[in-house]
């Protein structure tokens, strides 16, 4: 409208001798909207809308999964559930929340340019019901323009037995979320959250696993569970209704140190690799795993060489300088078959 009044304007006055029939086609020309190319020319992996927060400084959420993806050779369109100054584990951070109506206006921009052609969605930590009521409603939304659409869902509740969120949000993502999901990736605790079993065993975490199947999703990846003394990563790949799933687990090296940013990572690995290797989670997960372990050590060894207390805080991940173990990981921790 203001680009109206104006153009109308100078036509009036007829400024500097240009005359009103060219304005006229300046104006037109400015009001057409640019060819997306990712829409024209999809590339051979897929285009993504990440939801997911974001840290001004740091790599959690949408700044350790958006990288990684691009350089897996994906499309992705972040959106931000949270923008917040630094994460949480720092003595004080600040920043805005999205909630529910905001989400949705972004959507409702995007449809109406005819933007909403995505061959995937992964959604990380999402901070309030409203919101996630309006995750609900994007699922639905994008899978009426793509019903090939895959859903990635890390159902970030919590972790070691404490919750990130409001109570009320894992049961949201329990009844209406999980359904929905073409992929899951819950950790332990939110593994116990979303079947009500006690996982204290390898059989335990197959059979949550086998209970996520029942609710919806083909494809489960507990990502990290401790069972006497181990840490495992646990996948279930369940290629058709009746069958039984195809289940293993990797054995994942423990390291002194806590890191953030890591399941965010893990997921967004999971789908760029799975994505590739569609028959295979097994595959696709030796190379995820294989890349998380790579740049972790390298993490570890940067810290440590910078003169830090490694055991005195959490550690931000070196992701920029891991790109090439993300490119080209080089498998050194392999799929063991359960069946």
């Amino acid at each position: 409208m203001i680009e109206s009044l104006l153009i109308n304007r100078l036509e009036l006055k007829a400024v500097g001798g240009i005359d009103s029939f060219r304005l006229r086609s300046i104006s037109k020309k400015t009001a057409m909207a640019p060819p997306v190319l990712s829409l024209a020319l999809p590339s051979e992996t897929g285009r993504v809308l990440s939801i997911q927060s974001h840290t001004v400084q740091g790599y959690v959420g949408n700044k350790s999964a958006v990288f990684p993806l691009q350089l897996l050779g994906y499309d992705v369109d972040p959106i931000n559930s949270v923008q917040f100054s630094n994460h949480t584990g720092y003595p004080t951070f600040k920043g805005q929340v999205l909630n529910g109506q905001q989400l949705w206006d972004l959507i409702e921009g995007l449809e109406a340019n005819d933007l909403l052609f995505y061959t995937h969605l992964l959604t990380g930590y999402i901070g309030s019901v409203s919101f996630l009521n309006s995750i609900l409603e994007v699922v639905n939304k994008l899978r009426s323009v793509n019903p090939k659409l895959t859903y990635v869902c890390d159902p970030v509740l919590g972790d070691e037995g404490k919750l990130y969120v409001a109570p009320e949000l894992a049961v949201l993502y329990r009844e209406k979320v999980v359904p929905l999901a073409s992929m899951l990736t819950p950790n332990q605790f939110e593994a116990e959250l979303l079947t009500g079993l006690r996982i204290v065993s390898e059989q335990d975490g197959r059979e949550a696993c086998n209970i996520l199947h029942a609710a919806g999703p083909p494809k489960v990846v507990l990502t990290s569970i401790s069972v006497d003394g181990n840490l495992l990563l646990i996948g279930s790949h369940k290629k058709e209704v009746g069958q039984s799933p195809k289940q293993f687990k990797i054995v994942i090296p423990k390291i002194p140190a806590y890191f953030t940013g890591t399941g965010d990572l893990t997921t967004a690995l999971l789908l760029g690799w799975n994505n590739k290797y569609p028959d295979n989670l097994d595959k696709a997960a030796e190379l995820a795993v294989s890349s998380l372990q790579a740049l972790l050590q390298r993490t570890l060894n940067d810290y440590k060489r910078a003169g830090y207390d490694c055991q005195s805080s959490s550690l931000e991940i070196r992701l920029i300088q891991s790109q090439e173990d993300i490119r080209h990981p080089r498998v050194q921790y392999n799929a063991v078959r359960y069946n």
